[in-house]
C-alpha cells in the first residue's frame, strides 16, 4: 500500500462507504439521531462557555473574599455541571445507538455482497490482493462506524467550541503593545493568534513523526489476522496435522508469523512512544502556557485573578479544539487504515463480480430432460485448457460415471456446469437450479442443530419422524438423537458419517439430477453399493452423475464419460457391467 496522509482521496473512500446508509431505507431514523446528537453536542459547548463565565465570577469572589457571592457561585457550579453530565451522558448514549444501527446495516450490507453470485468462493479462488475477508466484515466495519462518528461528533464538537470561545477570548485577551525594531505594533486579540500558532506547530510536529502510523497500522491488522487464521486452520486439521506428528512444522509456521506481528508492532510502538513525548509535552506545556502569556497583565492590574482563570480556560479550550488532529492522531491513523481496507474489500469484491463469470459461456435453462455441453472449453486460471471441444448428451435416467486419470478436469467440468467455474467456453444447457443438487467430497455441515445441517441449505422441511427414518435408510440412525443439539458437526462425525448424510439431504430434495464428486470416497464398498442402491430405489426420477475411481461404481452407471488427459478430450461411451434402476 503507498503511504497516503488526510486528503481528498480520503474524503472520497470516507464518503463513498458512508453515504449509501444515509440514503438507505434507514436514512430517517438515522437523521432523527443525528440531529439529537448535533443538538445534545451545541448544548455541550454551551455548558462549557457558561462554565468558563462561571470561572470569572468564583474566582472574583474568592479574590475579593465575598463569602455570599462564593457560595452563591458553588450552587450556580452545581446545576451547571449537573446538566452538563445529563447532556454528555445522553450524546454518548445516542451516539452508540447510530453506531448499532449503522453497523447492523452495513455488515448486512457487505454479507449480502459477499455471499452474492458466490463472490466469497471467487474471492478465495481467484482473488488477487483479499487477506481475511471476514476481519472486513466483522472487525473493520465495527472500527470504521465507531471511528467515523467518534470523529465527526469529535470534529463538530471541536468546531463549535473553536468559534464559541474564540470570540470569548479575542474580547478577554485585549490589545498586546510593544515595540521591535524603533516600531511599535498593537496586536488586538493577541492571545487567540497565540493559540493558533501553538495548535498549527503541535499539529506539524505530530504530523512528521506519526504519518507512518497509517502504513503500520494497515499491515498490523493483517499480520493479527494472518495469525489467527494460522491457529483456527489447525484446529480444523488437528486430526491431519496429530496423524502426520506435524507439530514442530506448525509450530514453526505459527512462531514465524507471530515474529513477523511482533515485528511490525514493535514499529508501531516506537512510533506510539514518539508522539506520546510530544502529546505529554504539549499538553503539560498547554496547561501552563496561557497563565505564562497572560501573568503580564495580571501583573500590572489590567485583569484581575477571576479574568485571569477565565483567560485560562478560555485559552484552553482554543487550543484544544485547534489541537483536535493532535489529540487523536494515533486513532486517525488507525481509523484512515480501516478505511483503506475496506475499500480495497469492495473494491476486490466489484472487480471480481465485473469479470462475469462464464462469460464466454451461454447457459440455457430447459426442461427438456437433458445435459448437454457443446463445444465446450474449460481453462485453467492461467489460461491453458484442460478440456477442449466437448461435445456430450446426457439424457435423463442414463447414470454416468465420470473417469479419467487424475488431474484430467473430472471435478473441474462438474465445477463448470454448476457454474461456479469462471474459465469456460462453449455452451451448456441444463435443468432449472432448484432441480439439480451437487454433493461434493467433503460435505459441508454449518454450525447449529443437527436438524438444521441434515436440511442444509433450508429450502424444504421434514418432521423429526421423517429425518429419522431417512437417517436409518443411509445407516446413520444412531445420530438422530442429537437432532436438536448444537455442535461443530464437521469436528464430531466421521468423514464417512458426513458423507451418508449427504444422501439424507438428497433423499429430502429430491433433485431431477444428482452430481456427486466422489461422494463415496470414505465409505467402505458395502455401504457405497448400500447407498447408492437407495438412490436407485428410492429417486426414481433422478439421473445420477458421479465422479469416482473405484470399478464397484460402474454397476451403478449405465454410460461412461471418459476425459483424456492427454487429448483433453470427452467420450461418451454404454457401460456394459451396469444394472437398471431398480437395481436388479
Amino acid at each position: 500500500m503507498r503511504n497516503k496522509n488526510i486528503s481528498v482521496d480520503f474524503i472520497k473512500q470516507v464518503w463513498n462507504l458512508t453515504k449509501s446508509y444515509w440514503h438507505s431505507e434507514e436514512k430517517k431514523k438515522a437523521f432523527v439521531l443525528l440531529i439529537a446528537i448535533f443538538t445534545l453536542t451545541l448544548g455541550i459547548v454551551y455548558m462549557l462557555v457558561l462554565l468558563n463565565e462561571w470561572n470569572n465570577a468564583f474566582y472574583t469572589a474568592l479574590q475579593n473574599y465575598q463569602k455570599e457571592e462564593i457560595f452563591n457561585q458553588l450552587w450556580r457550579f452545581t446545576k451547571l455541571a449537573f446538566i452538563y453530565i445529563i447532556l454528555v451522558v445522553y450524546s454518548y448514549y445516542l451516539q452508540q445507538v447510530l453506531v448499532v444501527n449503522w453497523r447492523r446495516w452495513l455488515t448486512n450490507q457487505y454479507i449480502d455482497e459477499w455471499l452474492q453470485h458466490k463472490t466469497y468462493y471467487r474471492l478465495q479462488m481467484f482473488g488477487v490482493d483479499t487477506d481475511n475477508p471476514d476481519q472486513r466484515i466483522s472487525e473493520d466495519v465495527k472500527l470504521f462506524v465507531s471511528n467515523t462518528i467518534t470523529f465527526s461528533i469529535g470534529i463538530l464538537k471541536a468546531f463549535c467550541t473553536l468559534v464559541s470561545f474564540v470570540f470569548i477570548l479575542w474580547k478577554l485577551s485585549g490589545p498586546l503593545a510593544f515595540t521591535l525594531g524603533g516600531i511599535k505594533f498593537n496586536i488586538e486579540g493577541y492571545l487567540v493568534w497565540v493559540a493558533f500558532g501553538y495548535s498549527i506547530i503541535g499539529t506539524w510536529i505530530t504530523h512528521k513523526v506519526g504519518h507512518k502510523l497509517v502504513n503500520l497500522n494497515f499491515v498490523q491488522q493483517r499480520y493479527e489476522a494472518d495469525f489467527r487464521f494460522g491457529m483456527m486452520r489447525m484446529r480444523e486439521n488437528a486430526e491431519s496435522i496429530a496423524f502426520y506428528s506435524g507439530e514442530q512444522q506448525e509450530a514453526g509456521v505459527l512462531k514465524k508469523r507471530f515474529t513477523t506481528l511482533l515485528a511490525n508492532f514493535w514499529k508501531i510502538v516506537q512510533k506510539q512512544k514518539q508522539l506520546v513525548w510530544i502529546n505529554a509535552g504539549y499538553s503539560q506545556i498547554a496547561i501552563i502556557f496561557p497563565f505564562v502569556v497572560t501573568m503580564p497583565r495580571y501583573l500590572s492590574k489590567n485583569i484581575n485573578l477571576g479574568g485571569l482563570m477565565q483567560i485560562a480556560t478560555a485559552f484552553g479550550r482554543v487550543q484544544d479544539s485547534l489541537s483536535y488532529f493532535v489529540d487523536m492522531y494515533a486513532s486517525l491513523a488507525e481509523w484512515q487504515a480501516v478505511v483503506d481496507r475496506l475499500t480495497g474489500f469492495g473494491l476486490h469484491m466489484q472487480v471480481v463480480k465485473a469479470e462475469n463469470p462464464q462469460i464466454n459461456l451461454r447457459r440455457n435453462i430447459t426442461d427438456e430432460g437433458k445435459v448437454v455441453l457443446k463445444d465446450m472449453e474449460v481453462d485453467l486460471p492461467n489460461g491453458n485448457a484442460i478440456l477442449e471441444n466437448i461435445n456430450v448428451t446426457l439424457a435423463a435416467g442414463e447414470n454416468v460415471i465420470i473417469k479419467g486419470l487424475s488431474g484430467s478436469g473430472k471435478s473441474t467440468l462438474l465445477r463448470a456446469i454448476a457454474g461456479i467455474w469462471p474459465y469456460v467456453k462453449g455452451e451448456l444447457s441444463l435443468a432449472p437450479l432448484d432441480k439439480v443438487m451437487f454433493i461434493p467430497q467433503k460435505p459441508y455441515l454449518p454450525l447449529g442443530t443437527l436438524r438444521e445441517s441434515v436440511l442444509y441449505p433450508g429450502t424444504r422441511q421434514r418432521t423429526d419422524e421423517e429425518l429419522k427414518n431417512l437417517m436409518e435408510l443411509c445407516h446413520i440412525g444412531y445420530l438422530s438423537k442429537y437432532l436438536s443439539e448444537e455442535a461443530d458437526w464437521s469436528h464430531v462425525f466421521s468423514v464417512g458419517e458426513q458423507q451418508r448424510l449427504a444422501f439424507v439431504r438428497a433423499m429430502i430434495y429430491e433433485p431431477e439430477w444428482l452430481f456427486m464428486d466422489e461422494a463415496t470416497s470414505a465409505l467402505d464398498e458395502q455401504t457405497e453399493s448400500a447407498m447408492y442402491s437407495l438412490v436407485l430405489e428410492k429417486l426414481t426420477k433422478t439421473t445420477v452423475v458421479s465422479v469416482g475411481h473405484r470399478s464397484t461404481l460402474n454397476k451403478f452407471h449405465q454410460k461412461e464419460l471418459y476425459l483424456d488427459k492427454t487429448t483433453k478430450a470427452a467420450s461418451l461411451r454404454n457401460n456394459a457391467q451396469s444394472i437398471d434402476k431398480k437395481g436388479e
